[in-house]
Formats: C-alpha cells, structure tokens, sequence
C-alpha cells in the first residue's frame, strides 16, 4: 500500500498542479449566457465509464424536466444503441452533420428516456478523415450546436477514448468537460494529456472551456485501493471532484444491452440512486453559482438550466414515482 500511495503521488501531485492552472470550478458560464450548458464527457483512457455517464446523466436531468441533447460523437455508437436507437439504420448522423451533408435539425431523433440523441457510429471515423484538410475543422460541431443550443438546457457529448480531431471538437464547442475516473490503479493515465489538451484548447480555440469536475466511477466500496484512490482525488484535485460516486453494479452494465438507460430498466438499482444523486448534485451547484452570480449582478441574472429547478428530493421523488 506505502507503494501504491508512492506511485499515486508521482501521477497525482503534477496533474493536481495542472488542474488548478485551469478555470476555477464552476458550473455557471456567464449570467447573460442564454443558450445550452454544453458539457463533454471525455477521458483518454477507455472503459471509464464516459458513455455510461453520458447515457444516464443524460436520462437522470431529462427526468428532471431539462431539456437534454446528447450527441454520440464517438465512431462506436454505444451511446447511440445504449439509448435504443440502432446505429446502423441512423441516417442521417453525426457524420452528415459534421461534413454539412445535413442540417443537424434533421439527425436528431427522440428517444424513449424523454432526451434528444445525434446519433453516431463508424461513419464517424470516415468523417474525421475528411476533415483533416478542411478549413476551420476544429469547430464543426461547434457551428452546428450553435444552430439549436437555445431548445436546451443542457448538451451532453460523448467523447470517444482519444485526444484526435472528434475530441478536439467536442472540446472547442463544450463550455465544460466532465471526466471519469476509475477507481483503480491506473486512475490517473491519460489524464496529464488530456488536461495539456484541454489548456491548449483554451489558448487557441475555446477560451470558455472549464473543468465541471471529476467523476468517480465503478467505485466498489470493499475495495481498499478503491478507496484509497478515491481519498487521494479528495485530496489533491480538491472541489473539482463530484461529491457523487458511480458505484460497480451489475445492473448498470446489463442495462446497455437492453437498449435503455439505467433508471428505466431499473429504477431502483445501486446505479440509477447514483446518476440520480449526480443529475442533483449538478442542479444544485448550479443553483448556488447562480446565487452568486444574482448577488454579483445586483438580481440580473439568467438561469442556465431550468426556471423551474427541483429540489435534489423531487428528483428523488420523481424517481420513486
């Protein structure tokens, strides 16, 4: 464990120092901002839990009354078929959009959890090659969101387990970038690059851009390096990490293959309690920037993601009904 902990320090003491070189932790980006929260869910290292998070944070604030679109910007497509739409008949999508084949209007499908979804899936990958020599590449997506972010409160994108140019617009048209953290040992790889990107990006594309937090996921509580590296990010990356925790259950990860987010194919699971918890969590940060920002303001301020916000228990009452 004392070797653990020493390894823990070598990865988490400069990634702490690179995190508070970025924006301060906020979840309000401006008071006369009126279009859609855009939040990427991103990390570098795959099977963290970004398309499980995207999904259900996504379904969570949807039961919430928000109106949410999650964009799959991931070549996979399993926030596509996770949401029970088939990837292979979605025309047209993601890609479309990105190469102006289509207006982002028509790609947009409904789903059964009450939220929006762009679709995505290995047209993706083609799309990125064909924006390798395209002027102004980086902000595709960006300009297409740009066309429709006033319907939302809140946009999702789920980004696929690279640093390459799907990423980088993501990062460019989201305000925020949520990131999952496993808790195992290797936590922390990929998270230095990734933080590099997300300063470069900030220098020379989206000055807007901040952290909206760290994510802990597949958190098992019997687990004593689990808690030692969800102690550790505690410590280090200190109000930047969520207070709430994404535990490992068996029902969450059933619930993909059933083509449904967690809290409708089980409500009262482990896992839909948590994403709940963490759709709260986020209405209620936002609440006490807003306060804040209302004092600032002398009482002119805009809400950023419903007039109407509910309670952290009327999410939970909402749940439960």
């Amino acid at each position: 464990m004392l070797v653990a902990s020493a390894i823990w320090w070598y990865w988490a003491a400069p990634l702490a120092e690179q995190a508070a070189n970025l924006a301060p932790f906020s979840l309000v980006h401006g008071i006369d901002d009126t279009m859609a929260r855009i939040i990427a869910v991103a990390n570098q290292k795959g099977g963290v839990g970004k398309t499980t998070t995207a999904v259900n944070l996504a379904a969570a604030l949807a039961a919430a009354k928000r109106k949410v679109l999650l964009v799959d910007l991931d070549p996979q497509g399993n926030a596509t078929m996770a949401s029970g739409v088939d990837k292979r008949v979605a025309k047209p999508n993601g890609c479309e959009v990105l190469l102006d084949e289509a207006p982002i209007e028509q790609a947009i499908v409904k789903t059964e959890a009450h939220y929006d979804l762009l679709p995505g899936n290995g047209d993706l990958t083609a799309a990125e090659l064909k924006l390798m020599d395209a002027i102004a590449r980086e902000s595709r997506l960006k300009d297409a969101l740009s066309k429709i972010a006033d319907r939302y409160d809140i946009v999702l994108i789920d980004c696929p387990p690279s640093l390459h140019l799907l990423t980088l617009n993501a990062l460019t048209a989201a305000t925020g970038l949520l990131i999952p953290v496993q808790c195992e040992y290797f936590a922390l790889e990929g998270l230095s690059s990734l933080l590099d990107t997300v300063k470069a990006v900030r220098q020379r594309l989206n000055p807007a851009l901040e952290i909206e937090g760290l994510l802990r996921t597949m958190y098992d509580v019997r687990n004593n390096l689990g808690n030692e590296v969800s102690a550790q990010l505690t410590t280090h990356f200190g109000d930047k990490v969520l207070r709430s925790i994404i535990p490992r259950n068996v029902r969450l990860a059933e619930a993909p293959s059933h083509g449904q987010p967690i809290h409708l194919y089980d409500r009262s699971s482990r896992g839909a309690i948590a994403y709940i918890g963490l759709a709260g969590e986020m209405i209620r940060r936002d609440r006490n920037q807003q306060a804040a920002a209302h004092d600032h303001a002398n009482d002119v301020v805009t809400p950023t993601l419903h007039e109407s916000d509910e309670t952290l228990d009327d999410i939970v009452d909402i749940h439960q009904e």
